[in-house]
C-alpha cells in the first residue's frame, strides 16, 4: 500500500508565490543544469489546431533531488471567448528512488505561471543593468502581470508600459497593475513607444510573427522573450538576435528548435552551429553575463522541465510542512 498527496490550487497557493524564495529556486535549476548531470528528455508536444490548443509535457531529473516532476500543460487560445482560462494544467511528482508518486499537484497551471515569472526574474538578475527602472511589457495576460511583479522583485523598477493588439484589454491590465504594484503603470498603443527609454523589455504572447523590431533596440536594453514556446510562434525579429551583443538561451537544445533562435537560424540571421550561453552557465560563473551599460542583451525562454521539477519539490516540501493537502491511499 502507498499513499500520495493531492494537492489542489487553493492548496497551493497558500504554501507557495512568486517571491524571493520562488526565483531562488527556479535559479538554483539553472544553475543545476549547467553543473550537474540532469537528464531532461525534449518536450513532448501535441497541437489540436482547429480549437487553437497546445499541449506540453515536460520533465527532468536532477541528481541528489528526492522528487521529480512530469507536468501537462494545455494551452487552448481561443478558451476567453468562453469564458475560460487559456492555460491550466497539473503535475505529478514521484520519488527519485522509487519512482513511486508522491504528490499529484492540481495546480491548474499556478506553478508553471509561478516558475515561469521566476525565471524572468533570473534573466534579469543576471543579464539586465542593475539599476533598471523603466519595463516595457509586451501582452496583457497572467504572465504579462507575473513577469513585472517578478521583475519588481529583482530591479529598482518604477514604471511600466504595457503594450497589447488590443488596447483596450491592455489599458484594463495598465490600471489593475498600478492598483496592485503600487507602480505608474500605462497603456500604450505603439509598441514602438513602449520600447523606446525602457531598460527591460518582457514580451509574454502566442505571437507567430515577430512583435518586436531589431531597429527599435536601444544601446543598454534588455529583452527576456518568453512566448516563443513552440516551433509556429516568434516574438523576436530575428534580426535581433544578431544585433545584440549577448543571446542567452534557457536551453540551447530548445531554443535552436523552438525558440527565437529557431526563427533566427531559419532565416540565415545566425548560423545553424552557433555558439551562445545557457542561463544557467552565467549563473554558475562559467560564462559571463552583461559586461557593459551600453549592451542589450536577450534572453530566450521556452521553459524547462528542470523549472517544474524545482517548483513541484519546492511547494512539495511547503505542503508538508502545513500538512496541506488531502492523503489518498492506494
Amino acid at each position: 500500500m502507498s499513499s500520495m498527496v493531492i494537492l489542489t490550487e487553493a492548496d497551493l497557493r497558500k504554501v507557495i508565490g512568486l517571491d524571493l524564495d520562488a526565483v531562488g529556486c527556479v535559479e538554483d535549476a539553472f544553475k543545476a543544469l549547467a553543473t550537474k548531470a540532469v537528464s531532461m528528455p525534449p518536450i513532448l508536444r501535441l497541437d489540436v489546431p482547429e480549437h487553437r490548443g497546445e499541449l506540453d509535457v515536460k520533465t527532468a531529473y536532477v541528481p541528489g533531488i528526492e522528487s521529480f516532476a512530469i507536468k501537462i500543460s494545455p494551452g487552448f487560445f481561443d478558451n476567453p471567448k468562453i469564458g475560460l482560462a487559456s492555460t491550466n494544467g497539473m503535475m505529478v511528482l514521484l520519488s527519485s528512488r522509487t519512482g513511486l508518486v508522491q504528490a499529484l499537484l492540481l495546480d491548474n497551471g499556478y506553478l508553471t505561471d509561478v516558475r515561469t515569472a521566476a525565471a524572468g526574474a533570473v534573466a534579469a538578475k543576471h543579464l539586465s543593468r542593475e539599476n533598471s527602472k523603466v519595463a516595457a511589457i509586451f501582452g496583457a495576460g497572467m504572465q504579462a502581470k507575473l513577469q513585472l511583479e517578478a521583475l519588481m522583485l529583482v530591479r529598482p523598477i518604477r514604471e511600466a508600459r504595457i503594450w497589447a493588439r488590443d488596447f483596450a484589454k491592455a489599458q484594463g491590465v495598465a490600471a489593475q497593475l498600478a492598483k496592485s504594484l503600487g507602480l505608474a503603470v500605462t497603456a500604450v498603443a505603439d509598441p514602438k513607444n513602449a520600447v523606446a527609454g525602457a531598460d527591460v523589455i518582457v514580451t509574454t504572447t502566442p505571437s507567430q510573427t515577430p512583435i518586436l523590431k531589431a531597429e527599435w533596440l536601444e544601446a543598454g536594453q534588455h529583452v527576456t522573450a518568453m512566448g516563443s514556446d513552440a516551433e509556429h510562434k516568434n516574438e523576436i525579429d530575428p534580426v535581433a538576435i544578431a544585433k545584440a551583443w549577448l543571446y542567452v538561451a534557457d536551453s540551447l537544445k530548445q531554443t535552436r528548435r523552438l525558440g527565437e533562435l529557431h526563427h533566427a537560424i531559419a532565416t540565415g540571421t545566425v548560423a545553424a552551429d552557433a555558439a551562445f550561453p545557457e542561463l544557467g552557465q552565467i549563473v554558475a560563473g562559467q560564462r559571463r553575463g552583461r559586461s557593459h551599460a551600453t549592451q542589450i542583451t536577450i534572453a530566450d525562454l521556452t521553459g524547462t522541465g528542470i523549472q517544474d521539477t524545482a517548483i513541484a519539490t519546492l511547494a512539495f516540501a511547503r505542503a508538508k510542512a502545513a500538512n496541506a493537502g488531502t492523503i489518498f491511499e492506494s
